[in-house]
């Protein structure tokens, strides 16, 4: 595994790979790396001949502004994790990918997608991910992109840009990686107590709950997520939304759709955590 640290040695070493026709993925993250990570690499390389993961804690994508002072940066201890799988790992600094500024840089909005559910919590939160994410397959130009399920809306809101851009690139969904009570691998969870991560169990299962009842007919989704809702903020948590919607873009789910997206954030102390299930019907 080769670090780099700038555009230019990167791209020369990716244009090599191209030359011996070996097919590139590319798995972007913002380091602080667990086993959902490693999951995604993993199956970027049952896809490509070689891997190439970026670490960079993305500005632009924080809505708040103390979120981003207290991002966890591991850089040292992600490297260690991606040693032994992958190929390259591309870790710039924010001079580099914002040559002018991230406050004053180009900016790619992605419509419709990113206006509801964490658009909507979270504003300007989507626009940054959309930026970051155009500069680095411009950067990578890879055959394949890996992205997890379990940022569901940032995932259609990246097959958006990718299709309506007409980039080259393929996008991969994996699934969610969870722990061993169901819980979303995420690294907000290394801010949970253990109690609060078995609390948070509770997420995935009434998500599942949601989803066996829609799919013995119950279609009356208003009723299901409320009392959904409800059982959730008496185990303490603060809901912040939970919807069922179509699965490929996200609008309010109606009784004669078939495929369907169970979303939800909530917060539980101070801690934001989002999770989905997919449900589809015969």
């Amino acid at each position: 595994m080769e670090l780099f640290q700038h555009i230019a040695p990167l791209r020369a070493q990716l244009q090599c790979w191209r030359q011996q026709s070996q097919r590139l993925a590319f798995v972007p993250t913002m380091g602080n790396l667990h086993a959902g990570h490693l999951s995604l690499v993993e199956a970027a390389r049952q896809q490509a001949d070689k891997v190439i993961v970026s670490i960079f804690v993305n500005p632009t994508q924080f809505n708040d502004p103390n979120d981003l002072l207290s991002y966890p940066r591991t850089l040292e201890h992600d490297l260690d994790k991606l040693t032994t799988v992958c190929d390259a790992v591309f870790s710039p600094t924010e001079a580099v990918l914002y040559p002018t500024g991230s406050a004053a840089a180009v900016s790619i909005i992605v419509p419709e997608i990113t206006q509801h559910l964490c658009g909507y919590y979270r504003p300007g939160h989507f626009a940054g991910v959309a930026t970051v994410i155009v500069k680095l397959l411009n950067i990578v130009q890879p055959d394949y992109l890996l992205l997890g399920e379990k940022d569901y809306q940032q995932l259609l809101v990246v097959k958006r840009l990718v299709a309506d851009l007409q980039i080259t690139t393929q996008v991969m969904a994996v699934e969610t990686y969870r722990e061993s009570n169901g819980l979303a691998m995420s690294s907000r969870n290394q801010h949970l107590t253990a109690s609060q991560k078995e609390t948070a169990s509770a997420l995935y299962q009434q998500l599942g709950q949601i989803k066996n009842a829609i799919g013995q007919g119950d279609r009356d989704y208003t009723t299901l997520i409320a009392q959904a809702s409800q059982r959730l903020q008496q185990k303490g948590f603060e809901v912040e939304y939970l919807a069922v919607c179509r699965d490929h873009d996200l609008q309010p789910a109606e009784k004669a759709d078939t495929k369907l997206r169970i979303l939800i954030a909530v917060y539980i102390d101070k801690v934001r955590l989002i999770d989905n299930i997919a449900c589809y019907l015969a």
